[in-house]
């Protein structure tokens, strides 16, 4: 078994970050790839396969991150995570990163995002969840909305990418707006 279900959607389910070399070569050709960083803002960052295999083994304490895997395929497309996390607050950063091409535009991170707020809200007791998005991230933009984030502020032009400069909008969502049950290997 290569990857573990831990939170099971309909169509993708969320694993624990494991540290194996096809991962680890994955991940690094996604995070050094313009199509990819752009949209991430990291586009200034060159990623080494150990500077990769550092980061999944050293995980901060205050986060919480999942490999997004496509159930029909047991096919790693992507990673998410709720980064940040502040118990006394009950607050949290989401960040998510589809990196197969190939899975992009078909409603995967939408999924994945509605499971991991499930889990935010309902297993860890978050309150308020956060993200920030470029504002030329227009597909993204679309599903944060989709999946019921607001916006609350925009920092202008604040992020250099490729020439231009771009605002960085702010948004979240608090647990009452929350509506759904998306997890499916619940038990109670």
């Amino acid at each position: 078994m290569k990857y573990i279900k831990k939170i099971i959607g309909d169509r993708i389910y969320l694993s624990p970050k494991v540290v194996n070399e096809d991962d680890i070569e994955k991940l690094t050709m996604w995070f050094n790839d313009f199509n990819t960083t752009d949209y991430l803002g990291k586009s200034k960052i060159a990623t080494t396969y150990e500077d990769e295999k550092k980061f999944l083994e050293n995980s901060a304490e205050n986060e919480i991150a999942f490999l997004i895997i496509e159930q029909a395929k047991d096919n790693m497309i992507g990673t998410i995570g709720l980064h940040k996390i502040n118990h006394v607050d009950r607050t949290a950063v989401l960040g998510i990163c589809i990196g197969n091409e190939k899975a992009r535009n078909k409603g995967y991170g939408t999924e994945a995002i509605k499971l991991m707020l499930d889990y935010g809200f309902n297993y860890l007791n978050l309150y308020n969840i956060k993200l920030d998005v470029l504002e030329f991230n227009e597909r993204a933009i679309a599903c944060y909305k989709k999946c019921g984030f607001k916006e609350y502020g925009r920092r202008r032009k604040c992020n250099f990418t490729n020439g231009k400069y771009y605002d960085k909008i702010s948004m979240d969502i608090l647990k009452e707006e929350f509506t759904g049950d998306y997890i499916r290997n619940k038990n109670i």
